[in-house]
Formats: structure tokens, sequence, C-alpha cells
């Protein structure tokens, strides 16, 4: 940080802990006095107080009035002026993330204290687009949702992505986007301004990290995370911390093999996925009609033909958890992906299909709907380089 810049290099690594260490604090319990966050922090109150100078005077923590202290002194007839707070700037910067999936591209930017502040989502055929337009289109939505000086204060561009990633952000393959062998931040660096950091997760984990940090608390325990889009991916959570498994491919049950109607093995996000339910329903709706939107409709309505392929979902649903909680054992399942909306319309179904085959011994875990699912994997883009900004030990992300 400018402030500290001429300070010797450990005293500075020092303060800039100890000031991500007060960042973080805010961000976690919001509003405190500047005794508790000196409490906080474990250190003196002049110790404290120059933190909070530091970062007052670069404008990402303000004073603000206690407005229970004022009402609480009126209450008992005492004057004075009501106690101060600390808390973050939230316009100070703001974080991005994109989700570059097979049919749109959605977009997310949040502020400083963690709250979406601008959301945008363009339909896009990202496998018939290829890999420049994918990026280009993607930095264009981002430049139309962010203020005219967003840019400036952008300190952060995540990018979600239904793809087999190392841990370094390599895409080895993306099956349903065609892309293989790439590297995203890369290849959204040109369309950013030199000073954005960047970097790429999978779409599953994204959504997974995005749902905990959007959480007062983190759900405890074991979290899996399924992204219902085209494909379905796969995120787990331990205790709010993700769990890659030992080549990044934890968490992925839409790879599993599920019996078909037809007695064949299909992959589970072949039958459970968008592309799956949509092709279904364009064999039996009327024409001009077959989009998500009317057939859960359809399925609202009780129509014969979406309830027949809503069943077979909620089969191909429950086997599929069903032998993913046999290994994951996961305390809780959320869902996230537009094709979550169905979840809701069919959720007992899933449970009756799910209790016949479930061995004894086994609980089943409960299921909920991400509150924003479709833009969940962007959020959670989002709160990566956010979680990483407020990092004491955090690398630059720049590629």
């Amino acid at each position: 940080m400018s402030h500290v810049a001429s300070l010797d290099p450990a005293l500075r690594r020092v303060r800039q802990g100890s000031e991500m260490a007060a960042l973080r604090a805010l961000h976690r319990f919001g509003r405190l006095s500047r005794a508790d966050l000196a409490r906080v922090l474990g250190l003196n109150r002049s110790s404290s107080g120059h933190i909070v100078a530091a970062l007052t005077a670069e404008g990402l923590v303000r004073e603000v009035a206690d407005a229970s202290d004022g009402a609480e002194r009126a209450a008992k007839g005492r004057a004075g002026r009501p106690g101060i707070l600390l808390e973050l700037q939230p316009d100070a910067v703001f974080f991005a993330g994109v989700e570059i999936g097979v049919e749109h591209i959605s977009f997310v930017a949040i502020d400083l204290s963690g709250t979406i502040v601008a959301q945008r989502i363009a339909a896009f055929d990202a496998p018939a687009a290829g890999l420049d337009d994918a990026f280009e289109t993607a930095a264009h939505l981002a430049a139309d949702a962010l203020p005219s000086d967003g840019w400036a204060r952008c300190e952060g561009f995540g990018i979600a992505i239904p793809a087999q990633m190392e841990r370094g952000g390599r895409v080895r393959v993306a099956p349903l986007l065609g892309w293989r062998d790439v590297h995203p931040a890369a290849l959204m660096r040109p369309h950013l301004p030199d000073k954005v950091p960047v970097a790429a997760e999978n779409d599953a984990n994204a959504f997974a990290i995005g749902d905990a940090y959007g959480r007062d608390a983190a759900r405890p325990g074991v979290t899996l995370a399924l992204v219902l889009e085209t494909g379905v991916g796969g995120g787990i959570l331990v205790d709010g911390a993700l769990f890659r498994g030992g080549h990044g491919l934890a968490g992925e049950i839409g790879h599993l093999l599920v019996p078909a109607g037809d007695g064949a093995l299909r992959r589970l996000e072949e039958l459970v996925g968008l592309e799956g339910v949509l092709s279904a329903w364009r064999a039996s709706a009327p024409d001009g009609a077959a989009t998500l939107e009317a057939f859960l409709g359809e399925v609202k309505d009780r129509a014969p033909g979406a309830v027949a392929i809503a069943e077979g979902w909620a089969r191909a649903l429950a086997f599929g958890l069903s032998q993913g909680c046999r290994l994951v054992d996961p305390d809780q399942i959320v869902l996230g992906g537009s094709l979550a909306a169905l979840y809701p319309l069919v959720g007992a179904r899933v449970a009756a299909h799910w209790a016949r085959i479930q061995d004894p011994g086994f609980p089943m875990p409960g299921i909920v709907v991400n509150a924003d699912p479709t833009f969940g994997a962007a959020f959670g883009a989002a709160c990566i380089l956010h979680q990483r900004f407020l990092a004491a030990d955090a690398e630059p992300a720049h590629v």
C-alpha cells in the first residue's frame, strides 16, 4: 500500500499484515469500536490506532456514529455525543466475477463488504463463438455493469468455467466448451487494465466458495455444492474450506454413470443437465415454447408431458446423489445453476426415489437451493479475489 512504500520491507509486511487483519475483522464482524477492534487484533490501542489511521487515509475504513449508543443516551436523558464505530468503506474497491457457461455469460461485482453491487447475464453460445469472443464478451459485460470509474477501483477479476482445472488455473479440458489446454487468466488479461489481478476457477468450486462466503457463518461440516447447468459440476467444502482432491476433481458427480431408461449407462449430467431436460422438452413442447421458463411453468401447471420429464429428472438426480453421498457423506447439499429452479417443484419426488435405494445407516443430507443460483458461480469467482485481497500473505494474482 502506498503509505508504507518507504518502510523497511520486513516492517512493511508486518504493517500490511496488520492492516489486512483489521479489514478481515471488519468484514467478518461488521462495525466495531476502536477498543473492540484492538481486542480482536490482539493489539494495544496505540498500535491499533495507527492501523486505523492508515486504512482511513486510504479510504478503506470510515467512522460512523453508533446509533444505538445515541438512542440509549437519549432514553436515559444523558447528554454527549454518541460513540464512534469503524466500518469498511464499501465502495472503496470492487471485485468482479464472470461465469463463462455453455449458453450464457454472467457477471457479478461485489464491493469491499462482499455485497453484490452489479449483475448482468447475456445469452452466449460459447462452443460456437470460440475462445477470443468468450473473453472479449466477458470484458464488455463487466465494463457495462461497473461504474464509470469501476476499473480504477477494481482489485480483482475472477473467472468461473465448467472445466477440469489444475490448481494453477490451467484448463486441462472443458468438453462442453470444446476447450483444451488453455489458460483462462492469460486470455482474459489483454481485455483488462494492467493493474487488475486475474484468477480462474472451476465453476462448481467457485459456486461452493460463494455459497459459504455469502453467509454470516459457514455451513458446518461437509457441504456438497452442485451447479446444474448444461453440465453438472460439484464442489466440496469442509467447514467452509474447499476440498479439491488429489487432482482438483473432487465432487464432480456429474460424471457418474447412471442407468438410463434404455438400460444403457449414461453420465449423470446427460440425464439431469439443462441440455438433456430441454432436449426431452423440445420433443413434446409446442413450437417456440422449448425454453426452461416454459418447461418450469408447465411443471407447475402439472402438464403431463412436463411432469413425466421432471419425474425422470428427479429419479436420476436421486440415484446420482445417493451414489455420490456414499463416498462424500455430506451434511448438506446446495444446488445452484439455472436448473436448480426445478428442484423445489419435485423435491418430494427426489426424496422418495432416494429413500427407496438408500442403504440403512447412511443418513440423507438436507438439500437447499442457493439464494441466487443463477449467479452463484460468478459471485464465487468475485469472492475468490475478495478473499485474496484480504489475505495477509496473498501473492499477486496477476498472470
